[in-house]
């Protein structure tokens, strides 16, 4: 059984590239066909096995909470019918897992959110992170988080996904420096949060799927605020590096950026063509 059984879901942002949609919906709600992002991610990290879902939210993000509930009226009112069955995966997933939250009630940046989760995934158990609007598919074999596992429990140490992304769009990005550990594996030396495309050190871009020790939450506490006045995981994680391991997978697999409407949009169109082929 694997040591990693609590995936924390950093969930408080606001979505502005999604305005006015996401006014008053949570961008983790926004449907990829008839699922939600963050769904995605729970089944992910259900599969790589993970029982015990923490989320941090904010103000208007309600609806989070209620998609990971019971539904006691609309399931009343569809009983019987056809449609019954299109509740049956979130009950699956309402069945095996257990949610708890948490706020982030200040915009501090993903170390900020991350260390707010301590009090939901404890600080003695290392834990996995998704970022729901980064979506990750691999028709071919496991799921993203579910390979990092695996590494995991062979190294037992930070592990942070990456992806090889085109040099001009490397400042959207936390960007790794290291050298070959292994195939599709490095040993991270450096990591920059949105370099200017000519000072980054590679095109290797971390992506929203961590694998993280309880060690990190001291550092983070350290962690003077960086890149646009926020606390950044990168620069936490810099830090963990040169005193212990820190490993970045070269992922096997798909991701779509929904945090953008390009991505969105393709991951839409990527998810109903494989609806179609059914």
């Amino acid at each position: 059984m694997s040591d990693i059984t609590r995936c924390l879901f950093p969930a408080a942002g606001y979505g502005t590239r999604f305005l006015p949609a996401t006014k008053a919906m949570p961008k983790e709600m926004l449907p990829v066909l008839t699922k939600p992002l963050i769904q995605y991610g729970v089944e992910e990290a259900i599969e790589a096995g993970c029982d015990v879902m923490s989320i941090i939210t904010g103000r208007g993000k309600r609806a989070i909470t209620d998609h990971f509930d019971i539904s006691y009226e609309l399931e009343h009112q569809i009983q019987g019918s056809s449609k019954e069955k299109m509740l049956s995966d979130i009950r699956n997933i309402i069945d095996k897992c257990t949610f708890t939250y948490t706020r982030q009630n200040e915009m501090k940046g993903l170390g900020d959110a991350i260390y707010k989760g301590k009090v939901l995934v404890g600080e003695h158990n290392p834990f996995a992170v998704i970022l729901a609007d980064d979506l990750c598919v691999n028709p071919k074999g496991d799921g993203v988080l579910t390979q990092m596992v695996k590494l995991y429990e062979k190294y037992k140490c930070c592990i942070v996904a990456c992806m090889e992304v085109p040099k001009e769009d490397v400042h959207k990005y936390g960007v790794i420096e290291g050298k070959i550990m292994e195939n599709n594996v490095h040993i991270v030396s450096n990591m920059i949060e949105k370099p200017d495309n000519d000072k980054a050190p590679s095109n290797l871009a971390v992506i929203g799927r961590y694998i993280l020790t309880p060690e990190i939450f001291e550092i983070i506490k350290k962690t003077k605020p960086g890149k646009n006045g926020e606390l950044q995981i990168t620069d936490a994680l810099c830090e963990q590096a040169k005193n212990g391991m820190v490993l970045a997978y070269k992922f096997e697999g798909k991701r779509f950026d929904c945090g953008s409407v390009d991505g969105f949009v393709e991951a839409t169109n990527y998810f109903y063509n494989l609806e179609k082929k059914k």
